[in-house]
């Protein structure tokens, strides 16, 4: 949840899962947890060999339940207008599949230059590395882990699983509380042109 807020249709998409299939889900917990891989979630609810078929089927309602409820952070759009603004291209590196992931971006009219989905805490530094990146913005600490594995400055923003002292005490760069704060602390930084 660092650019776009999805709590409420992942918790929706849950909930028609956990109808469908008459297995519990907490969609209240599970959205508290957002950020690794979707199968790690499941797994909380489903047994090893259910988890790829749930996997698919939530990927099958998520368009058309999950995305019209997805808004942006606040703040989102005036931090990528900042990155822009100071000479920087936005890539957006998500756990999130390929295509749900550019849905959201194209649904939210979110002015990036390249998405990239699928890849999970470290993983990430491969597509950060690839795209130059500098700096890395998210919420979780999965998302630290991505920004050393790029070599990349960390930003933390509490708007996820982890409160501010949390990132601190993992051990981000910058920690913020949320975006709103991020185009008058760009500079500090001294990762952009």
């Amino acid at each position: 949840m660092t650019l776009a807020d999805t709590r409420a249709g992942i918790g929706a998409v849950l909930d028609a899962l956990s109808a469908e299939s008459g297995v519990f889900i907490d969609s209240t917990l599970s959205v508290t947890r957002l950020g690794p891989p979707l199968a790690i979630e499941l797994a909380h609810w489903f047994t090893p060999d259910e988890v790829p078929v749930m996997v698919a089927r939530f990927r099958e309602l998520y368009a058309g339940i999950a995305i019209p409820a997805t808004t942006p952070m606040a703040g989102a759009a005036a931090a990528l207008t900042a990155v822009r603004a100071a000479g920087g291209r936005v890539v957006v590196v998500t756990a999130k599949n390929q295509r749900d992931a550019e849905s959201t971006v194209r649904f939210l009219d979110l002015p990036v230059d390249r998405v990239v989905g699928s890849l999970w805490a470290a993983e990430k530094g491969v597509a950060l590395t690839e795209h130059g990146a500098t700096a890395y913005v998210g919420d979780h600490t999965g998302d630290i882990d991505a920004a050393r594995a790029a070599s990349a400055c960390s930003v933390a923003v509490a708007t996820g699983p982890f409160d501010v002292a949390a990132l601190r005490a993992y051990g981000a760069d910058l920690v913020l509380p949320d975006l709103l704060t991020f185009p008058d602390r760009l500079s500090e930084l001294g990762v952009l042109p």
